[in-house]
């Protein structure tokens, strides 16, 4: 059996207590910022979560994550949302948002572009197709995007008549 990394140690030990509580663990990032380590845990559920849901989940987390260590350094602990712009990961990620607008970066130009907005039409073995706004097609595998995000905000969703 493979070793697991710190964050699949640490998906391993949290996956099912989101589980139980009715959230989907969005994603679980380990990484180094200056001196500082940082846990950021990505939750979601639907109709979104709350300031409540990352509060009682952080308190549901952390003593099973202090119980089974499985980070030797010390680490701040963040629970939070995906948010609205949400970075699609995870294979059942790109299939859930299959129809929607997203923005992707790739690590290397394409015909001298790296940023991209379309609806993502296809995942199929890791290779994203997404219809840009001129019609035209553009596939790229995975690995050679920095990033894919749903581009579902809208500033017009946050305009209120006073």
């Amino acid at each position: 059996m493979a070793k697991l990394n710190t964050v699949e140690r640490v998906e391993e030990i949290i996956k099912p207590i989101a589980d139980e509580m009715g959230y989907d663990l969005w994603d679980v990032r380990f990484a180094k910022e200056g001196a500082d380590w940082y846990l950021r845990i990505f939750i979601d559920k639907d109709g979104g979560v709350d300031i409540n849901d990352c509060v009682d989940y952080t308190h549901a987390i952390t003593k099973p994550l202090d119980d089974a260590d499985p980070i030797s350094q010390s680490y701040m602990l963040e629970v939070s949302s995906p948010g609205v712009e949400r970075e699609l990961v995870k294979d059942g990620h790109f299939e859930k948002y299959i129809g929607s607008p997203v923005m992707m970066r790739t690590i290397r130009a394409i015909d001298g572009v790296r940023d991209f907005s379309g609806v993502l039409v296809e995942y199929k073995d890791r290779e994203i197709t997404v219809e840009l706004a001129d019609g035209s097609i553009i596939r790229v595998n995975k690995k050679d995007t920095s990033y894919v995000k749903l581009d579902d905000f809208d500033i017009n969703d946050f305009n209120q008549e006073i």
